[in-house]
């Protein structure tokens, strides 16, 4: 039976660990250049390093973004990025850009490429292309369904990996223009300001400051804002077809995002291998009501059946109920029995909390007081990065999520 890799997005080093405790066979990540999610935290090469180390003691892989389309000017110090890249040992290398994809057959030609899904590879020929190319994978483009990437599969042969949850883009993959129309940011050299997320209105030539929506929402018009894609319930097919990889987009996306998402789709894969392809009504309905709570836009199953009328938030959906992220469990004192967790949001006791375990799933927190690092008692974690200690009687694993449960902003 197939098994697909499930590749996780690391935006930082906190979110690298985040994937790999939680289900990640591999992670993506991109350096300080040449990637795209310029608002990423992005890696050094430091820490590239210690993440590949952090990896690899567990038996999984690292792949490095180098998928701007690049200038000119990115050329020049792309040969000695690559060759540190090799140098470390990275286990790919994520590439859109054909220059690229020379530049990296030549300075570090041991690491297997990976063609980016923003190089919108459509069809079988494109496919072979890249192969012949020295491409071992490749990331479809998202705009397929699923008999177009089967045939894809069985023309080429090459690996394929896909996206199944995560944003969509109204455009093809990352090949807009309007960010740089509007902003001045560039999307295809990763610094998109999402204008397609923007709130519009008509406006007729001779009555300025007279604004029309669209559509019949008071607040403006959704008709570019696309829906988040969510194959959870496809995977069994997905699985049967072959393919070589399941991807989750993110990498600017919380940590808690990162466990949630990434504990679900580990579930589900490790279901369907020990359930002979089967996933029951329980399983579903737990595993939608853990990403349903995640915060994103309302889901869409994009392409795989072609497209459909639910790719467009048009009517600007908001979710009822959405999860909070209100911290990062940071290690255990045994002399105070406390969890230390690091503060992201506010919360104190009386919330509905949760911690996010990896490999233990979900346990409810229940506690009366906290305190702060002099082991003196407040009220609530008030303040960014602040460090709290909850009284426990147990140790939990470091980089456990607490989340506050509860009703949407």
């Amino acid at each position: 039976m197939n098994k697909p890799e499930l590749v996780m997005p690391a935006g930082d080093l906190e979110k690298l660990h985040t994937a790999l405790l939680f289900g990640a066979d591999a992670v993506y990540t991109g350096g300080k250049e040449f990637s795209l999610r310029a608002y990423a935290g992005n890696l050094t090469l430091q820490e590239i390093n210690e993440g590949l180390i952090f990896a690899h003691a567990r038996g999984k892989k690292l792949y490095i973004t180098v998928n701007i389309l690049a200038h000119n000017r990115d050329l020049t110090g792309l040969p000695s990025y690559l060759q540190s890249l090799q140098e470390i040992g990275v286990d790919g290398l994520i590439i859109s850009d054909p220059g690229v994809l020379k530049q990296a057959r030549r300075h570090a030609p041991q690491i297997p490429i990976t063609i980016s899904t923003q190089a919108n590879v459509s069809n079988y020929e494109s496919a072979a292309f890249y192969r012949d190319l020295g491409a071992k994978r490749i990331v479809l483009a998202r705009e397929l369904t699923l008999e177009e990437i089967i045939e894809i599969k069985n023309r080429t042969g090459i690996e394929m990996e896909m996206f199944v949850h995560g944003a969509m883009c109204m455009s093809y993959s990352g090949r807009c223009l309007l960010s740089y129309y509007m902003t001045g940011r560039n999307a295809n050299e990763g610094a998109c300001a999402h204008p397609c997320r923007y709130r519009y209105h008509l406006q007729e030539e001779k009555r300025p400051g007279e604004y029309f929506p669209v559509e019949e929402d008071e607040r403006g018009s959704y008709i570019l804002n696309s829906r988040d894609l969510c194959l959870l319930p496809h995977l069994p097919r997905l699985i049967e077809a072959g393919i070589d990889a399941f991807k989750i987009e993110g990498r600017m996306k919380s940590p808690l995002y990162v466990a949630a998402v990434g504990q679900v789709y580990r579930q589900a894969i490790d279901a369907y291998r020990a359930q002979a392809g089967e996933f029951s009504n329980e399983q579903m309905q737990l595993w939608e009501s853990e990403l349903f709570r995640i915060a994103t836009r309302p889901y869409t199953d994009g392409f795989i059946d072609g497209p459909g009328p639910n790719l467009q938030d048009t009517d600007h959906q908001s979710k009822s109920e959405r999860d909070h992220f209100c911290g990062v469990v940071k290690g255990y004192t045994r002399q105070r029995n406390c969890i230390i967790i690091e503060q992201r949001s506010n919360f104190g006791p009386g919330d509905k909390l949760e911690l996010l375990i990896p490999g233990d799933g979900v346990i409810p927190l229940s506690f009366d007081r906290i305190y702060n690092e002099d082991m003196q008692e407040v009220d609530r974690a008030r303040h960014p990065r602040q460090l709290i200690y909850l009284p426990w009687d147990h140790p939990v694993a470091e980089y456990s999520i607490l989340r506050r449960r509860g009703a949407s902003d």
